[in-house]
Parts: structure tokens; C-alpha cells; sequence
């Protein structure tokens, strides 16, 4: 999701600048020529999935996709993520610059952490498959709204307040999201593993079974 223009204060758009400047570089660092097509996919799956969104106040609600993106990119996901970004701000207006870096974390480090915890735990199960596209796919959304709602909070505490206040209203907004983003994933992890496993680290056997391989973090 994303946070408008002017809505975060100075010390937030500072640190979360810095901060996001240090995540692309490390993120960039090392990338190889055979990795690029796969970047520029992710990037448009992000990017097509992000531009059907609901205002509400300061932020919005939008299909993230950042499970599935992060189990595939790992640490290339803030590259993935800052350039869809970056065009979604100058084609859409969507977003804005001065909260461009907190955009950036909140979506891309729930992303990057469903690679290292929950896809070495795909099997060969069609079960495990699927509930792991589900994990992913929920639990980054469930990330990213708690990211916007400290950031938010940093910057004034009167988002928190009330019933009805933005963050509240976030979490609302975000359960159904996170519940379809979640089934959606699972179907998404389970096809990839049936047409092409080695995108997720799963190979097919002689034999036609999937079996699970090492999966290379630096990847």
C-alpha cells in the first residue's frame, strides 16, 4: 500500500529514506545478467496488482502480491518493489517522494523474510505447497500494515486515536485483503512448482516426483 505526499513528518522521511537507500544497494549489490528478466517480471506483477486501489486517508488499499514476489526475488525484491514504485509515483501520481523510502520497506522487508522463512518449507506435498503460498501471501500483508501504521503513528499519533481512526481503519480494510492475497499465493505456489519447480528452488525427480533442493539465500 502506499502513503500520499506530506503525510509522514521530517524525522520519519529522513530515517526511512536512509534507510531504504541502504536496502536497494544491498539489494543490488551483485545482481547478475540471468536475474534481470525475472526482476522486470516481479516488477510488473507488482505494479499491474498495485493499480486498482481504495483511498483511505493517508494510504490506500491495493492488491500487494509481495508473498509470492518475495519468495521468488529474496534479497532482489527492494529492486523489484522501488521501481514499481518509482513509476507508479510519476505515471499515477500514486505515493509520493517524500514517503517513497518508508513505501519501500514496508512492502519489500515482510517480501524478503516470506524467502528465508517460509520457502525452504515447500515440499514436495501439494498440502504443504499450498499452505505455504498462504503463509506467505498473508503474513506479508500483515507486515506491510503494521509498517504503515508505525510509520504513520511516527509522524502523528492522531492516526492511531479513535475506533475509527486511518490505522483501524487500515487493519479492517487489510483482513479481507489479507485472506484473498493468501488463497491466491497458494494457488500461484502450487502451479509454479508444477511447471516450473526450479523457480522455487524445487526440481522434478526422474521418477516425476518434487523434491525439494538447499535453497541458496544469497540468490
Amino acid at each position: 500500500m502506499h502513503i500520499s505526499e506530506g503525510v509522514l513528518n521530517t524525522p520519519t522521511v529522513v530515517v526511512t529514506t536512509i534507510a531504504a537507500v541502504g536496502l536497494i544497494a544491498y539489494s543490488a549489490k551483485g545482481v547478475k545478467s540471468e536475474e534481470i528478466p525475472k526482476i522486470a517480471l516481479m516488477t510488473g506483477v507488482f505494479f499491474t496488482g498495485s493499480l486498482i486501489h481504495i483511498p483511505i486517508g493517508p494510504a490506500s488499499i491495493h492488491l500487494l502480491l509481495s508473498g509470492i514476489i518475495g519468495m521468488i526475488l529474496g534479497r532482489r525484491t527492494p529492486i523489484s518493489i522501488s521501481l514499481a514504485l518509482i513509476l507508479q509515483l510519476f505515471l499515477f501520481q500514486f505515493g509520493g517522494l517524500t514517503s517513497f523510502g518508508a513505501n519501500v520497506l514496508n512492502t519489500s522487508l515482510p517480501a524478503m523474510l516470506m524467502f528465508w522463512l517460509v520457502r525452504p518449507l515447500i515440499s514436495e506435498k501439494k498440502s504443504s505447497q499450498f499452505i505455504c503460498g498462504v503463509l506467505a501471501g498473508s503474513i506479508a500483508v500483515v507486515g506491510t500494515v503494521l509498517g504503515v501504521g508505525i510509520s504513520l503513528v511516527e509522524s502523528n499519533t492522531q492516526f492511531g486515536i479513535g475506533v475509527f481512526s486511518t490505522i483501524h481503519m487500515l487493519i479492517y480494510g487489510h483482513i479481507p485483503l489479507m485472506i484473498i492475497e493468501g488463497i491466491f499465493t497458494g494457488f500461484v505456489v502450487q502451479f509454479i512448482v508444477s511447471v516450473r519447480p526450479q523457480i522455487l528452488a524445487v526440481l522434478q525427480t526422474d521418477k516425476g516426483e518434487v523434491k525439494p533442493l538447499t535453497i541458496n539465500n544469497n540468490i
